[in-house]
């Protein structure tokens, strides 16, 4: 097949890899990246977001699939666009997409559907969410710019000062621009997080692996929220008792609501859960692959991906071990940072010589004569796997020790809570 894949980071370089075990398909990428471009050949003056050149892309190379990376795309309806032209296309419409572009959207959904959650209100007005948050008495709170923000729209404020500044930046500042027209405030859960991945075709569902995100910058879990700063697969704390109870009040719920909103729901939902003491609820949806969810969930799937993604044939064969990721991150990140870094200790294929079963998924980089440089606020994705948890991670982090460039910085302690 010749596939095109979406999108220029480390979820997309983790898809194409994985689509490439076969050596049976010709692979493509827009943009993609100065890693991912020894895997597939990459069109970098096309962007994601840029619906219309995608899809003359794909209609122009004669693809017969194209699998959708980003969120915002989605958001855009690239899928619907793809389709009306007959070009077969993984990731969900634009409608059903809301999933994770409205915030709004997806929690009234659940409320609706009776699919369990954190109690919330949703504001379109600044002064009356003000108002709102004068009136609670337990904090932290959780406040969300309802669209789209890179992973970064969500605000934990541990006291009403807080609260009332991050009403300030997301609604009246525009922080995160339109995607904080609208928030959402809801209540501040406990216990561990779980993320799970399912593909489903709108009836049908396969679950793939269960990981677990750091999403602060520092470690301890402080510092601002980021898209992710690292993660491991599976999540121990997935218990084959919790599974069956988010497969009952959770996944099966999400998928009939859906195609009962008449917005059917094709492509893969990432389902970002707590375990609290009252059971398992969701705090977000995402429509896709997470980011770095996906650089440990593929290297641990078995099978055809291929035949996953295009009709759901493949039954999942999942691979035995873990899988640790550490990012890699530009000094600054997520605020301002800067690039154009040389990054030492990558050879001419972007991976780390004389670690061969280490994987090196590229997130921001350019490459130019030769030479790897950073081209974004997290850079590289390090994936190990071993037979136990401690396993993946300690070799993780030997492969990290081998890389540097200007201003690097990551956490040390992915896992840490897994282990304890």
């Amino acid at each position: 097949m010749k596939i095109l894949v979406t999108g220029g980071g480390g979820r997309e370089h983790a898809i194409i890899k994985t689509l490439s075990k076969t050596g049976a398909h010709e692979l493509i990428c827009a943009p993609g990246n100065g890693g991912i471009a020894a895997n597939a050949k990459c069109f970098s003056d096309i962007k994601a977001t840029d619906i219309d050149g995608q899809v003359r892309l794909a209609k122009d190379l004669g693809v017969d699939l194209v699998v959708i990376g980003p969120d915002d795309a989605l958001a855009l309806g690239l899928a619907d666009r793809l389709r009306e032209v007959g070009i077969k296309a993984f990731g969900p419409s634009q409608s059903a997409a809301r999933l994770e572009s409205s915030k709004a959207f997806s929690k009234d959904l659940m409320k609706k559907y009776h699919i369990p959650t954190a109690e919330y209100e949703v504001f379109d007005d600044a002064e009356k969410a003000k108002t709102y948050i004068e009136t609670l008495e337990k904090f932290p709170t959780v406040i969300k710019a309802d669209g789209l923000a890179l992973g970064k729209g969500v605000i934990i404020a541990e006291n009403k000062g807080e609260a009332l500044e991050a009403i300030h930046e997301i609604m009246e500042d525009k922080k995160f621009g339109k995607s904080g027209s609208k928030v959402v405030i809801e209540e501040f859960l406990t216990g561990p997080e779980i993320s799970v991945f399912v593909v489903t075709d709108g009836v049908k569902t396969v679950e793939l692996s269960s990981a677990m995100d750091h999403k602060r910058a520092g470690d301890g879990d402080t510092g601002l929220n980021t898209g992710g700063m690292g993660t491991i697969a599976p999540n121990p704390f997935y218990t084959e008792k919790i599974k069956q109870e988010v497969n009952k009040t959770i996944i099966i719920p999400t998928v009939k609501a859906m195609a009962a909103e008449g917005c059917p729901f094709s492509g893969v939902i990432f389902f970002g859960l707590m375990a609290t003491e009252s059971g398992v609820k969701v705090i977000e949806y995402n429509s896709r692959f997470g980011d770095p969810e996906a650089q440990v969930i593929l290297p641990l799937f078995g099978g055809d991906f291929t035949d996953l993604l295009t009709d759901m044939t493949e039954t999942v064969k999942p691979v035995e071990g873990f899988a640790s990721c550490v990012v890699v991150a530009s000094g600054g990140y997520p605020e301002k940072y800067e690039t154009g870094k040389v990054i030492s200790g990558l050879d001419e294929k972007g991976q780390i010589p004389g670690m061969p079963d280490i994987t090196v998924f590229h997130a921001g980089t350019k490459l130019v004569d030769g030479k790897y440089y950073t081209a974004g606020g997290r850079v590289l994705g390090i994936t190990a796997k071993g037979k136990t948890l401690q396993t993946a991670i300690d070799r993780a982090y030997e492969a990290v020790s081998k890389i540097s460039f200007d201003g690097m910085y990551y956490r040390k302690d992915i896992g840490r809570k897994a282990l304890s």
